[in-house]
């Protein structure tokens, strides 16, 4: 590798580094950046020099980064979010945050919080873009290596630097097609009925199911998909019954019928969680805000 000269870089080679990465493509990247392939291409040229590194080579129809290239987009993370602190240190306005806020959510907090959150975002900070990933079972590589400055889960992953924030509790209720089934008379008619549930690419399951298997209850579960979103499509039509969070019926499973659960379930906690180096930092202090401000905005009860 030949010397690498740190003057050489500034804030825009590492967010283009960071959206070739991310895309897998020069061309997504020049979409999300706004400029032209040919101006990616000669960026990603002037990288190479430096580093002294291929960076990216084909795979496929895309391209992916080099073990040298994954090294450096993690630290180019942390470079950009140390940058924007830098700025931000004369005072603080969220008018003059851009970039991109990446958020880590699964489908109920997306499909809950996200939505007015971009527009309250869009409305103070116009610069400031929002790009979400899922957090599937979150794991603190998630905060530490800068891939998401916040996170919203009922999991938050452990570590003494990671910070969370209760943001809102849930209560489960049973989901199900009322054109082809009623709800479950009881306890015994409830375990008697067949299942479709979650189960992560990582092979976790939904905490509510392993609370039932605790207790032994047995349910004969049918079908499981990676996320909530695919539950719909598997009630619907069917005799099947899914036990989950009740706040999925504002989402991706509205149109189906809730009933109670026929035995006792704990509520589901759901919290905001960032990494301790952002704590003080005023605008994600801003941040942090804005999304509580959403989260209670939400939860209220419609006059």
């Amino acid at each position: 590798m030949s010397h690498f000269d740190h003057l050489d870089l500034d804030g825009r080679a590492l967010t283009l580094l960071l959206a070739v990465a991310e895309t897998g493509s020069v061309t997504r990247a020049a979409e999300r950046l706004g400029t032209t392939q040919s101006a990616v291409s000669h960026g990603l040229d002037k990288l190479r020099a430096i580093t002294g590194d291929a960076l990216f080579v084909r795979s496929g129809r895309g391209i992916v980064a080099t073990a040298q290239a994954g090294v450096l987009v993690q630290r180019a993370r942390l470079l950009l979010e140390e940058l924007r602190a830098f700025s931000q240190v004369a005072g603080f306005h969220p008018a003059r945050l851009a970039g991109p806020l990446t958020v880590a959510a699964n489908d109920l907090q997306r499909d809950l919080l996200l939505p007015p959150l971009l527009r309250r975002l869009r409305a103070q900070a116009p610069a400031l873009t929002l790009r979400v990933i899922p957090a599937g079972a979150p794991q603190p590589a998630l905060l530490r290596d800068g891939v998401c400055e916040l996170l919203v889960t009922p999991r938050p992953p452990e570590g003494g630097d990671i910070v969370h924030k209760r943001l809102f509790e849930d209560r489960y209720v049973v989901f199900f097609d009322p054109a082809q089934r009623a709800a479950p008379s009881g306890r015994a008619d409830w375990l008697a009925a067949e299942h479709v549930t979650v189960r992560y690419e990582d092979g976790r399951g939904l905490d509510i199911d392993a609370v039932f298997a605790a207790r032994g209850l047995q349910r004969f579960i049918v079908a499981t998909v990676p996320g909530f979103a695919g539950i719909a499509a598997l009630l619907r039509g069917g005799p099947w019954l899914a036990t989950l969070p009740s706040r999925l019926g504002s989402g991706v499973l509205r149109g189906l019928a809730q009933a109670p659960v026929p035995v006792a379930t704990p509520p589901m906690p759901m919290y905001l969680v960032w990494h301790r180096r952002h704590h003080e930092d005023p605008a994600h202090r801003w941040l942090r805000g804005e999304l509580e401000a959403v989260a209670a905005q939400a939860l209220t009860p419609a006059a």
